[in-house]
C-alpha cells in the first residue's frame, strides 16, 4: 500500500474522526474538560450492550476451547494488546485457572507493555510467527484486538490462526458494515469519535476492556468457577485471597471463621471441596468425587442424586 492509499484508509476509519462535541475542549477549564470526557464515557456501556449477541457467540467459542483442553489467546497491539495481556494475567488469581489457559500476545513483546515499541503493530511477519510459535491449533480460540480493525500484526495473526484451524473472533470499534475480515465472530461496539481524535485508549479502550471482562468471566462461570455469585476456585496466594476464601466458605455454609479455615485445610486448600464437605457433612474423598461427576460445578455437586425413573 502506497502512502496516499494509506492516508486515505486512515482518513476513513471511524476511530480517526473528529468529535464535533469536543471541538472547543482546548479552551475549557479543568471541570469542563472532565465533564466532556465523562459525557462521552457514558455512551460506552450502551455501545457494548448492543453487541451482546456477538459477545455471547465469542463466549461459546471460548467455552468449547476450554472443554477441549484448548486455550484463549488474545492478540493485539498498543492499548488493545495491553488490555489483552491484563485480562489474561488476571484470570489465574481470580478463577484459579492454569496460567497457560488464557494468554495475551502484544506486538513488540513484553517491552511494549510499559513502553511503546514504534512500528511493532505493522509487522505482519511477527504476527504470523507468534501464532506458529504458540502452536495454535483447532482446540484454541484466538481473539484479535484492534480498535481500528486494520492493525497488520493482528490481522496477520488471525489469518494464520484460521489456517491452523483455531476458532477466531475480533474485537474492534469500527462499524460492523465496514468489517470484512474472515473470523467466526466480530464484536463491534461503535463508540464514535474520541474526545481527542484518534486517542483510542479512551472510549475504544474502555469498550474493549468491558468486552474482555465479559468474555472471560462468563466463560469461567460456565466452566464451574463460581457458585452463586462467588468465586470458588481461588488461589490463596495472598492474605486478601485467603480471607476471601474463608469468607466464601462461611457465607455458603454458615460456619464460623475458625471452622472455615480448618475445612479449607482439610480440603487440600480447595474452597469448592470445603463447601461440599461442610454442606453435605461428607469426607474430602466423597466431596471430590461429587465435584468430578458434576464437572466441577458446586451447585450440581450439592444437588441430591436423581431418583429412580418411574
Amino acid at each position: 500500500m502506497d502512502d496516499r492509499s494509506r492516508f486515505e484508509e486512515f482518513a476513513r476509519l471511524a476511530t480517526e474522526q473528529r468529535n464535533p462535541r469536543t471541538f472547543d475542549i482546548d479552551g475549557l477549564d479543568v471541570p469542563s474538560i472532565l465533564q466532556r470526557i465523562s459525557s462521552e464515557d457514558r455512551t460506552v456501556p450502551e455501545a457494548v450492550a448492543r453487541e451482546l449477541p456477538h459477545v455471547a457467540r465469542a463466549v461459546e467459542l471460548v467455552i468449547a476451547s476450554f472443554r477441549e483442553g484448548g486455550r484463549l489467546v488474545y492478540v493485539g497491539a498498543g492499548t488493545s494488546g495491553r488490555l489483552g495481556v491484563l485480562d489474561a494475567a488476571e484470570c489465574p488469581p481470580t478463577f484459579g485457572s492454569d496460567p497457560a489457559q488464557v494468554l495475551g500476545i502484544i506486538a513488540g513483546g513484553h517491552e511494549a507493555l510499559v513502553r511503546a515499541v514504534e512500528g511493532a503493530e505493522d509487522r505482519e511477519a511477527e504476527g504470523e510467527k507468534a501464532m506458529l510459535d504458540m502452536a495454535v491449533g483447532p482446540k484454541d480460540t484466538v481473539i484479535g484486538l484492534a480498535a481500528s480493525r486494520r492493525t497488520p500484526f493482528v490481522v496477520a495473526a488471525l489469518r494464520v490462526a484460521r489456517r491452523l484451524g483455531a476458532r477466531t473472533a475480533y474485537v474492534t470499534c469500527t462499524p460492523r458494515a465496514e468489517f470484512t475480515l474472515e473470523v467466526d465472530v466480530a464484536i463491534c461496539p461503535e463508540v464514535g469519535p474520541e474526545v481527542l481524535m484518534g486517542s483510542t485508549r479512551m472510549k475504544a479502550g474502555t469498550a474493549q476492556k468491558l468486552v474482555l471482562n465479559m468474555i472471560t468471566t462468563a466463560a469461567f462461570i460456565r466452566s464451574g468457577k463460581a457458585y452463586e455469585n462467588m468465586m470458588v476456585d481461588l488461589m490463596a496466594t495472598s492474605e486478601k485471597l485467603r480471607e476471601r476464601s474463608r469468607r466464601t466458605v462461611m457465607t455458603v455454609t454458615g460456619v464460623d471463621q475458625e471452622r472455615a479455615a480448618q475445612a479449607i485445610e482439610e480440603a487440600g486448600r480447595s474452597v469448592k471441596t470445603a463447601i461440599v464437605m461442610l454442606r453435605l457433612e461428607c469426607s474430602r474423598a466423597e466431596a471430590e468425587a461429587r465435584l468430578r461427576r458434576a464437572d466441577g460445578f458446586v451447585r450440581a455437586a450439592l444437588a441430591p442424586p436423581p431418583g429412580p425413573a418411574s
